[in-house]
């Protein structure tokens, strides 16, 4: 299959962005960033990338994931990209078309003299985890409690839409390394063999309870256990997303305040941990 990741150009192109929110999130049309606002926002700084799935016969290709951002600022004042959206046709996930993405926005973000990308997620959605921290090489320091209220789309429905802010500092180094070839990084039982702490360790599977107890926010380097798949978790149990969403929140909350840094997700048999550090500094 070969796929073209290019600018978003016609407005057949930027109209195809819209059925793809649909398609995606299940989105009502009142949630829908329209076709005129993404046009905007990319003639003024902004940037729509499309990925393109081209015939072999060559011609026009589909869409079938994309990525929306804009330029804004961080609290020191700094110019940064803001990332607001990025998704991929649910036919075309898991095959590196978001990573892909994510790489052509580095690049053009790095050619306007910007240095710093950020966006949020949902801290338990693991695999985009995964994305986020192992292979770009973000990190975070910032949860947000219920960023966009009620949310009324399928992914999102009935819980508290918390977010990690995360900050892709694009032009460092820790960055430059997750995206060379080869890199591999310290695995989950790697780390426990060291005796990092797992702070909430929960048995393995994807209907598992948070623990009633966890251990004290303290070293260089700690682990927190997420579901390994949270959709999954919802559409079976709500009540027990609901219960992971508090307990995760409350531990986030007192380790970012206690100075500490989310620099990667490590996912090994059937557990998915964050890895935290104390006191991180980019490089």
């Amino acid at each position: 299959m070969a796929i073209e990741i290019r600018p978003v150009q016609t407005h057949e192109e930027y109209r195809a962005v819209e059925q793809l929110q649909r398609e995606v999130w299940s989105l009502e049309e009142v949630e829908i960033v329209p076709d005129h606002l993404l046009l905007t926002a990319q003639k003024n700084g902004g940037l729509v990338l499309g990925a393109f799935e081209v015939p072999p016969e060559g011609g026009e290709g589909r869409l079938i994931g994309y990525v929306f951002g804009f330029v804004g600022f961080a609290p020191d004042g700094r110019v940064k990209h803001c990332s607001h959206m990025a998704g991929v046709a649910p036919a075309y996930q898991s095959q590196n078309v978001g990573y892909r993405l994510k790489l052509a926005q580095r690049d053009h973000v790095l050619a306007q003299g910007l240095d710093l990308v950020t966006w949020t997620f949902d801290p338990l959605e693991s695999r985009n985890a995964r994305l986020n921290f192992h292979k770009l090489g973000a990190t975070c320091r910032t949860y947000l409690r219920n960023l966009y209220g009620d949310m009324r789309d399928v992914l999102n429905v009935g819980l508290p839409s918390d977010r990690f802010q995360v900050e892709w500092h694009i032009g460092s180094e820790h960055v430059a390394a997750r995206l060379r070839d080869g890199w591999v990084g310290p695995s989950l039982s790697e780390l426990l063999g060291e005796g990092v702490p797992v702070l909430n360790r929960a048995p393995p599977g994807d209907l598992s309870r948070p623990p009633e107890t966890t251990l004290p926010i303290e070293g260089k380097w700690l682990l927190i256990q997420i579901p390994p798949r949270f959709q999954v978790m919802k559409s079976t149990d709500m009540n027990l997303a609901r219960a992971w969403r508090l307990h995760t929140r409350g531990l986030f909350e007192a380790a970012f305040a206690e100075g500490y840094t989310v620099v990667d997700l490590l996912y090994e048999g059937g557990r998915s941990c964050y890895l935290l550090e104390k006191d991180w500094i980019t490089r």
